[in-house]
């Protein structure tokens, strides 16, 4: 990217005055790009004893209300996003040298909008989300394969339902930042903040 470029860039960034807006032309760039799972995020969560931990999961929605993923609720994610509702995500998308972070307070999905992603989803994966007992002490790889294949037979005949442990979260956010990267490490970031979800935003220009 040249410089004229890259200063269209960041004039884009700090005169937006709606972030869900601008993190969704970014996303849009970034699928255009990104070889691979260009929605890839880290999800960042606190565990009882006060210990961070971090995985990487899927975006399938972000709109006014929030950024939403779905999830097994009986894994060490599910279990400490139900107990704290609090979360940070990370987008970095090195093919266009830009990253977004979000915190902000969770939520559950609704059982509708759980229903209608789970039917989306590949036949498979539907399986799968029976057959895993996520997170937690797997006896063998070779049970977890015999598990799939006898779900495979019993709903051969019928469609797939939605597992009651398995349902989706989505992240208000009260903070998120845009980054861009700049020559000699001054790269341009700017965040939005509100006290509420709902609230109006403030945005800041800060040093890299």
């Amino acid at each position: 990217m040249g410089i004229r470029a890259e200063e269209e860039v960041a004039a884009e960034v700090f005169a937006a005055a709606d972030p869900i807006a601008l993190f969704r032309t970014w996303l849009t760039e970034a699928e255009t790009q990104e070889p691979n799972d260009a929605n890839a995020m880290g999800l960042a969560t606190v565990d009882e004893d006060g210990l961070p931990d971090l995985r990487v999961v899927l975006l399938k929605d972000a709109d006014e209300a929030g950024f939403v993923f779905y999830t097994n609720f009986n894994s060490a994610k599910g279990q400490e996003l139900l107990a704290s509702k609090k979360a940070a995500l990370n987008f970095h998308w090195k093919s266009v040298r830009r990253q977004v972070r979000v915190r902000g307070a969770v939520s559950e999905v609704t059982e509708a909008e759980a229903d209608a992603y789970f039917a989306s989803r590949p036949r498979g994966a539907q399986l799968g989300a029976w057959a895993s007992n996520q997170s937690h002490e797997m006896e063998s790889r070779e049970k977890l394969i015999e598990d799939a294949f006898a779900l495979e037979e019993k709903y051969k005949d019928a469609d797939v339902p939605r597992p009651p442990h398995w349902s989706g979260f989505r992240v208000a956010p009260l903070e998120i930042e845009f980054w861009l990267d700049r020559e000699f490490r001054l790269h341009d970031r700017r965040i939005f903040r509100r006290e509420e979800p709902g609230a109006s935003w403030t945005a800041t220009r800060i040093y890299p």
